[in-house]
C-alpha cells in the first residue's frame, strides 16, 4: 500500500492520455505480482472519468464486475481503455480493459445509476467487536517485524493510507484452524473531501485486502506461508447506499466454499450506524504446492 494518503488518491486518479484512454502508474505492496485492488480502484476511476452529467450529484457506481486475466507487474505503466457501452436517463454503463506491455491484465464492467427512491431493506449488522482497543494489521506487523523477509520488513511495517484492525486475528506465521469468517474495521488515515469518485475507489482498493485469505482459515494455512500460491481470479462489488472511507466501516467476511484450488468469499460493509452500504464477492486461487 503506498505509505501516504495523498499518494494512494494520487494513484487512483489516471493521467488522461486521449478520449476515453487513461494511464495509471503501479505501487508495490510487496506482494509476488500487482495488487489487483489497485487496479480495481483505478479501473472504476477511469469509468468515472467519463460519465457525463454532474458525477457528485447524479452518478452513484451501482456495481462492478471484474476478471483478473494475467498477473500484472509493479513497474510497467497500466492503460485503461474505456468503452462507453451506454448512456440511458436512469443508468450508464461502461467497460475497461486494463493492459499493461500490451497484454491485457483485467477485464472490467460496471454499471452507475441516477438517484432513485424505491423499496428499502437490508441485513442486520453483525455484532463485532471493535474498533477501539483493537490492534491494526500494521501494528501487529510491526511486532512480527523479524520474521519477514529482510525486503518486505519497510514495507509492511510503514504507516498505511488505509487503516484496517482485525477483530481476532490470526497468527500469520502459525495459523490455526478456524471458522471462515472475519471481521475487519478499515477507514482512511485521514479525512478526506467529499468527492464520489474518491471514497468509491478507495472503497473498491480496501476491498481486495483480507477478503481471499478467509477461506484459507478451515485449512490452518496462510498466504505467508512459502507453498501457498494465492490470487485473485475475479471480484464484485454492488454498492448500496451512500458511505465514507474517512469513517469507521466494518467488513464482515465470510468464505462460504473452497474447491478445485478455488476459494469463494463474500463481504458485506456497514457504517458504524449499522448501515448497509455495499456488498463483495470474489473467487481466488488457493492452491498448496509441496514443498
Amino acid at each position: 500500500m503506498s505509505n501516504s494518503l495523498g499518494e494512494l488518491t494520487s494513484l487512483l486518479e489516471l493521467k488522461e492520455q486521449a478520449p476515453n484512454l487513461f494511464l495509471g502508474q503501479c505501487s508495490d505492496l510487496g506482494f509476488r505480482n500487482l495488487f489487483g485492488g489497485q487496479v480495481l480502484g483505478q479501473a472504476l476511476s477511469a469509468a468515472m472519468r467519463t460519465l457525463d452529467g454532474d458525477v457528485q450529484r447524479e452518478w452513484w457506481p451501482h456495481s462492478l464486475h471484474a476478471y483478473f486475466l494475467r498477473p500484472g507487474n509493479t513497474t510497467d505503466e497500466l492503460a485503461f481503455d474505456v468503452t462507453r457501452t451506454r448512456d440511458g436517463r436512469s443508468f450508464a454503463n461502461r467497460q475497461v480493459m486494463v493492459d499493461q506491455q500490451d497484454k491485457t491484465v483485467m477485464s472490467f464492467m460496471c454499471s452507475f445509476q441516477r438517484h432513485e427512491d424505491g423499496f428499502n431493506h437490508q441485513d442486520s449488522m453483525p455484532q463485532a467487536e471493535g474498533p477501539e482497543g483493537i490492534a491494526s494489521q500494521v501494528e501487529l506487523a510491526r511486532q512480527w517485524r523479524d520474521c519477514f523477509p529482510e525486503r518486505l520488513q519497510q514495507i509492511y511495517t510503514a504507516d498505511k493510507p488505509i487503516e484496517m484492525r482485525v477483530v481476532n486475528p490470526i497468527n500469520i506465521f502459525q495459523p490455526d484452524v478456524r471458522e471462515p469468517r472475519k471481521f475487519v474495521w478499515m477507514k482512511t488515515s485521514a479525512p478526506l473531501r467529499d468527492s464520489v469518485r474518491l471514497h468509491a475507489t478507495l472503497l473498491a482498493y480496501a476491498t481486495d485486502f483480507n477478503l481471499l485469505t478467509t477461506a484459507l482459515h478451515p485449512h490452518g494455512v496462510s498466504v505467508y506461508q512459502k507453498e501457498m500460491q494465492v490470487a485473485s481470479l475475479d471480484h464484485s462489488i454492488w454498492f448500496h447506499r451512500p458511505f465514507r472511507m474517512d469513517d469507521w466501516l466494518l467488513y464482515a467476511i465470510d468464505s462460504p466454499s473452497a474447491s478445485g484450488g478455488r476459494g469463494f468469499c463474500r463481504g458485506q460493509i456497514y457504517n458504524r450506524h449499522g448501515v448497509l452500504v455495499a456488498s463483495v464477492a470474489q473467487e481466488g486461487l488457493i492452491r498448496q504446492h509441496a514443498e
